[in-house]
């Protein structure tokens, strides 16, 4: 999806108006993301059309975050600090995806588009392990898992104001690290 920085623009402020206006028509939707109703239905038809879009957009940005964060290459506690960062500068569309989330969500043709994902992730986990970064008792897929609960559950915390922006990457990565243990 080749998208101009505009269009980048609005699909981010029409991600957060169907995250505030869940049940908002159109026009609602629109106007939330400062558009008018007849050029978002240009941009993108219907709702389920948007939606759709805004899935694959997220699903580019999260491989454009781990790809900007070199986890193959870069050394692990480097990569996972610019793989928080990445995501964080895209936290509309993680709040969307937190809203957008199912079960079913990685069943079938939808789920094929966060493969490469969870792999890329996954991946970065074991490297990490093997170098003694990251615990081995604790499989890497289960580490990948964690990392995108802490990720998204203080997106959403941070949201719903029970968590400060400042210093969220260090906040992440710390927790995700060392846990919640006094030592």
């Amino acid at each position: 999806m080749e998208l101009t920085p505009a269009d980048e623009k609005l699909l981010k402020a029409l991600a957060i108006a169907i995250v505030d206006r869940p049940r908002g028509t159109f026009k609602d939707l629109a106007q939330a993301a400062g558009v008018s109703k007849a050029t978002l239905n240009r941009f993108c038809g219907t709702r389920d059309n948007l939606i759709e879009m805004l899935m694959n957009y997220a699903s580019e940005v999260m491989e454009r975050a781990i790809a900007a964060a070199d986890l193959v290459k870069s050394p692990a506690l480097d990569a996972l600090h610019k793989l928080i960062e990445q995501h964080l500068t895209h936290r509309e569309l993680l709040v969307f995806l937190i809203v957008q989330w199912r079960p079913d969500s990685l069943d079938g043709e939808a789920g094929n588009r966060w493969l490469p994902y969870s792999d890329a992730l996954d991946a970065f986990f074991l490297r990490g392990q093997t170098e003694g970064v990251f615990r081995i008792d604790i499989a890497a897929p289960v580490l990948s898992e964690i990392f995108a609960s802490i990720l998204f559950g203080l997106v959403d915390a941070e949201r719903r104001g029970r968590v400060a922006r400042s210093g969220m990457v260090a906040l992440i990565e710390m927790f995700f690290l060392r846990g919640a243990s006094k030592g």
